[in-house]
Order: C-alpha cells, then structure tokens, then sequence
C-alpha cells in the first residue's frame, strides 16, 4: 500500500512539474489577447446580466494592424447557461434594460453619430430607435418602458439657433470673451454680405466664413486644447426623452448655455434626477463648480436641489423607492476627496447626512432594500467594492486590496462584477450581496492559464513624514533563488494615481518584463491616490524631492533582498511619473537607462501647452508668472537639472498628446542631444496622451518592444 502511494505522489509531483515547466513565457502580442469587460447592467429582479467586451482583432486583410471592436454579451445569474454574445459587426455599448427585462436599448454608430438602437431577446435584429442630429447615448429607460432618456451633445453654433433648447435664440448671459464686444452681439449671425475689400461688417462676414471653412482657427475661450487637438469649438450636453419607438420625435427637457451628466429618472417616472452646470454669470470654462437639479420629464419646474460656490456636486443616485438621494459633494480643488452623503429627495442643504470615508469613490448604487450605498473606491493597492450601511453610516470592504473591481452592478441580493487581479486582467463574477460564494462565469481570458505569471509581493515602509507607503516587488517569471535579476522600476502617473494588483492598465507591462527576466518595483509614493486626503496631499509644492525619495527607498528595500542586480538598475514611467523619472535622473545616477514617456519636464510650459493645466495652480498655489510660484516651478522643474543628466535615456511622445503636450519632451530631448548625452526620441505619429491604455495597438507593441530593446542596449 505504502509503495502504490509513494507511486501516485511521484506521478503528481512529475505532472506538476511538467505543468509548471510547460507553460509559456507572455509575449508582447499577447497584449493583443486580452479582452476587456466592463459595463455590467441587471435587470431589475437580477435573473441576468448584460455587459461590453472590448477585444483587438486583424484591422481587415493587415498582418500588423489592429482594431478594436465593443460588443455586448448576456448571461444568466442563476449559472444555467454559459455567457452568449448579443450583437456582431458594428460596435456596440452603454447597454440599458428595460424594466421587463425583454429588451435592451444600447448606442451605436450610425451615419457618423452615436444613435440608440434597441435589440428584443426574443429575436431579431437590433431596431435604431434615433437618428437624432446631435447624437444620442446614456440611455436609460422609463419605469414604465415607454421612454427613453438620453443625452446629446449640442455645438455652441447650434445651441444658438435652436428654438427647442435656446427659445429665442437668445445670446448666453454669461461673457462670450471676444474683446472688444459688449453683451455678446457679435455671437448673433449677421446680414452683412463677406467681402474682403467691403465695409468693416462685410469684412467680419469674410472673416467668419473664413473661419467656418477652418482657414483661420480664432479662440477666445480659456479651455482651447482637448485631449487630441487645439479647439475653438464648444459643446453643451442636454438631455431628450424619446417614445420607445423608431421615429419618435425627441423631447428637451434641459434647455440653455449649460452642461449637464448623470441623468436618470425618478421611480415614479415624473420627474428626471442630474447633475450639472447653471452658472449663468461665469463663462462655462471658468466655472468648475456643479449642482444637482431635478426637472419634470416634459420640461417644467426645472429647479435645484443643491449647490454651492466653491462646490461640487456629483454622482447623484435616487434610491428604487424614490424617497433617498445619495451623492457626492467637494470642493473645486483636484486635490482633494469627495465627500459620500445621502438625504430625502424633498429635503434641502440641512438634510445632508454625511457618511465618511476617506477614498474617492465611484459608481454609486443603492440595493434594492435601501439599507445601502454601494460603491468602488481605489484603496491600498486594490478597487474594492465596499458598501456602506445608510442608518449606522458604517462603509464595509466586501472585497480584497489584492484585485480590482472595475464595473459591478447588484438586484435582488445578486452582484455582478468584473475583476482584476494578478492571475487574471479581467474575469466576470456573481456573488451574493455581501460579495461572498463569488463564482466566475465564462472564460474569456483564461488564455492565462497556459502562461507563467508572476506574482507580486505587497511591502511598506514609512517614508520621511511618516506615512506609511506600500510597495510591491515581481520577481522574474522564471526565478531562481541564488542568482541575481536587472530590475526595472516602475513608476506611476497622475500625480494622484495609485498602483497595485488589481490595477488593470499594467497588467501586460509587468508580467511582459517579468517574462524576459526583469524584477519589477513599483510603489505608490506621497501625492498618490488610495490612502485618503492627506497622502494624497502630500506631494503639495513637491512633485519631485519626496515622491522620488519614496519610490527609490521601495527600490532600495527591494534591493536589500538580495535578488537584484545593483549593476543592472532601470526605470520606467509615465506622464507625471514621466516627469518624476526626469527629476530622478537629473539628481541619481543609479540606473543603466531611463525612459520617460508623454511626461512632463518644464511646468511652467505645461501651464501653456497642456490641457491639463489647472494641476500647476491645485499643486502649487499659483501661476508662472507670481513671483513666488515661478520659484517653485523652477525649483520643481526637472528641465532646469539637464545638465545633470547623464544617464541613457529614451523620450517617448504622441504628435497629438495635449493633456500634457508635447513641446517640453522635444525641448528636453533637444537639450539633451546639445548637452552631447546618449537619448534617444520617439514620436507617435497621431497618438494621444492614451497612447499605452487604448491608442494604437501597433503603436503600443511599438512602445513597449522599444523600452526593452533600449534598456538591453544598456545592461548587456
């Protein structure tokens, strides 16, 4: 018996091992293989679940390019049946049921513009329900299933001359900004025939069609640059209830020079819940602030049910009675965390009962019984699901810091989310309320299971103010103990970003590095999001000094170890943390090769050139031109150490990156290539700041094999 035994262990022990020893290393094109999911909806009494993956396929007959396509997928919740894919060919998403269950509305492109499309699960085809001149998306159904609400996206020209949401066709009563203009008129068309060589009336008409035909580009507005572009255009969100039938004639039930978002009806169905803009005294780029606002589905008795100056008032979810309202509120300040409340519906300021936590939250969703608020919040490393108790104003984690939840809804004591964690970059789960007896359902990336993943190992130290940060170390896929690994460190962006295993967006990046026998290090410094209001605050009026002492002390903790190579050292990072390698570098000269991608060099530029600017007033008190702040520019500007720097170093930018812009990598690379130092410049043709997260999927193999094959050059 005892020799049949030791047989059968011998036998596991060999299958085990050949398991272990068969698996793959990840190659960079298995980036192409992941398949995100998110946008998770339930019908109302839970017994299924829709939601969007978004996979990378051949971009027609092309060998090396890639698309992206969106489309919807049902399952069951009571595991009888295995997920099904809903809709083909064209892209599909923001998927909405309705109250019965038997239908879903979704968006879709048609003719150039999004259009709501509704699909029967009984059979047939997706029906488009409009074919509205704005656009149309967010839908969400009436409680009776009649109607449908969504938003619209509205050109400030049109807004002008429509008679629906401008009656009128009234000039805004807030300052148009054109100098030289009193009360607007230059906003209202004029009969004036164009001619250059005619009257100044006849020349402006010249102008204006000039303009119109984008030979001249003419701003007079503070928020000139998108995320792709230089932009004098303006657009106004508002809202439009449609018959839930194709043809129907929308309705505007908002109206005016304002923007607003997270509509949604009242459970009786009488009246619409948002959040929105109504300055009417402060150019809409000048007014940070937000209040929420309730309005009859047919129009009337707009009116607002909180707001503040200096406040912002956001996420508003009415509870499946009607009778609660749960929001958030904050100050205009980007450094800051949001403040979780609930009151009555018919309440006012006084109502307002707080429940504290101290993590940006999201998603805010109330369970049937309303005896909670669930929400995600990013937390030490992770995105737990936590919900918190409306009456004792207890928040309870439901999940672990050790994943991610980036989607989740919950009906009938049925919850639904997807996942992100080390072994996995997305799975789909239905666990019960309390998040407990969680069970994956479907398969769609379990291509993992045939590679070998590395597995991160959280640490903490406590830095220089005496905040504890944490940090986590990947050791190489194929590790030995005894031998010694290069190890690059990985750096986090935002600011006010935070890293850890259930962060999806680096997946990829570590278990790539992991896979070609790298270490990893990555840690979440002073200034990062995840650890409440005063880490995050930590990093005021020092964006370079502190943050870097932080993630180079988890570097050397990890080094201490014993693993790493000390003579193969290099790092890594993006946008802020592009900036942050720039300043390490110009001030440490540790590592064998650096890159720095879409990142920041010189703030006082940035200021200018990026449309991310506000973050040089919220981090530093001021503007390039006070004399106290310029100081603090400077100081903090990694541009001004370059002759510092000589480390091997590779810059990479997107020609149409305007978050951060891109005249300072170019002003960095050229200083660097006068100073005679070794750089290297890459530029993406057409790549915006999402370059790695969701630009090209050419461009991001590109990026990535570059940052490789660079740091090889060096510790070879």
């Amino acid at each position: 018996m005892m020799k049949i035994a030791f047989t059968v262990i011998l036998m596991l022990f060999i299958l085990l091992t050949h398991a272990r020893q068969g698996k793959e290393p990840v190659k960079v094109t298995d980036l192409l293989k992941i398949k995100s999911l998110g946008g998770v909806t339930l019908t109302r009494d839970g017994s299924k679940a829709a939601f969007s993956i978004t996979s990378i396929e051949p971009d027609g007959d092309s060998k090396t390019d890639y698309k992206y396509t969106n489309q919807l997928w049902i399952t069951p919740t009571d595991g009888s049946a295995v997920p099904r894919q809903l809709t083909t060919k064209e892209n599909a998403s923001q998927a909405a049921w309705s109250p019965d269950g038997k239908q879903l509305a979704f968006v879709r492109a048609a003719d150039g513009k999004s259009q709501l499309f509704i699909l029967s699960l009984d059979g047939g085809e997706a029906v488009q329900l409009t074919k509205f001149k704005y656009g149309a998306s967010s839908p969400a159904w009436s409680p009776d299933g009649k109607q449908l609400l969504f938003a619209a996206s509205v050109p400030f020209k049109d807004l002008l001359n429509d008679t629906a949401l401008n009656p009128g066709k009234q000039a805004p009563k807030w300052p148009a900004e054109k100098p030289g203009f009193d009360k607007n008129e230059q906003l209202q068309a004029s009969a004036a025939k164009a001619d250059p060589d005619g009257s100044l009336e006849e020349v402006r008409a010249y102008l204006d069609n000039n303009a119109a035909d984008r030979k001249a580009r003419v701003f007079n507005k503070l928020n000139f640059l998108d995320e792709t572009n230089i932009s004098s255009d303006m657009s106004f969100t508002h809202y439009y209830v449609v018959n839930a039938v194709p043809g129907a004639t929308p309705v505007p039930i908002t109206k005016g020079f304002y923007r607003f978002n997270n509509a949604s009806f009242t459970p009786d169905g009488k009246q619409v819940l948002l959040a929105g803009d109504v300055d009417s005294l402060q150019h809409p780029d000048r007014s940070l602030e937000s209040q929420l606002f309730m309005v009859n589905t047919n129009g009337t008795n707009f009116r607002m049910l909180l707001g503040e100056e200096g406040k912002v008032y956001s996420g508003p979810r009415i509870s499946p009675s009607g009778k609660w309202l749960a929001f958030q509120y904050g100050s205009t300040s980007f450094v800051s965390v949001a403040t979780l409340a609930i009151m009555p519906v018919n309440g006012t300021a006084k109502d307002v009962i707080d429940i504290p936590f101290d993590r940006s939250k999201g998603a805010l969703t109330w369970s049937t019984d309303e005896k909670y608020v669930y929400f995600t919040a990013p937390s030490n490393g992770g995105s737990p699901l936590y919900r918190a108790d409306v009456k004792t104003k207890k928040v309870e984690q439901l999940t672990d810091y050790n994943s991610g939840i980036s989607s989740f809804d919950i009906e009938n004591n049925k919850l639904v989310f997807v996942k992100t964690e080390a072994a996995n970059p997305f799975a789909l789960y239905l666990a019960d309320a309390t998040a407990q007896q969680a069970k994956k359902i479907g398969h769609f990336n379990d291509w993992v299971n045939t590679k070998k993943l590395s597995f991160p190992e959280k640490k903490t130290f406590t830095n220089s103010k005496g905040m504890v940060v944490e940090y986590w170390m990947m050791k190489p896929a194929n590790y030995e103990p005894g031998k010694k690994y290069p190890v690059v460190l990985e750096i986090h962006g935002g600011p006010s970003a935070m890293w850890g295993p259930g962060e999806s967006s680096m997946w990829h990046e570590f278990q790539y590095f992991c896979s070609k026998g790298y270490g990893v290090v990555y840690c979440n410094p002073r200034g990062s999001g995840g650890y409440g209001l005063d880490f995050l605050r930590g990093n005021i009026n020092d964006w370079g000094a502190g943050p870097a002492s932080d993630v180079l002390t988890s570097l050397d903790k990890a080094v201490a170890e014993g693993w790493a190579d000390t003579s193969k050292l290099v790092v890594t990072g993006g946008s802020y943390a592009g900036y942050l390698v720039a300043w390490i570098i110009s001030h440490d000269k540790r590592f064998k090769a650096a890159c720095s991608q879409r990142g920041v060099y010189d703030l006082a530029t940035f200021f200018g050139e990026g449309n991310a600017w506000r973050l040089v007033p919220n981090y530093f008190g001021g503007y390039p031109w006070q004399p106290e702040t310029k100081a603090i520019l400077e100081r903090e500007s990694p541009i001004n150490y370059v002759q510092n720097i000589t480390t091997p170093y590779i810059i990479f930018h997107g020609d149409n990156d305007r978050r951060t812009g891109f005249v300072q990598s170019e002003m960095l690379y050229h200083s660097l290539k006068a100073l005679g130092r070794p750089v290297e410049y890459v530029r993406h043709p057409n790549a915006t700041h999402e370059i790695t997260r969701s630009g090209d999927n050419r461009q991001r193999i590109d990026q990535l094999l570059r940052t490789w094959e660079y740091f090889e050059r060096w510790i070879k």
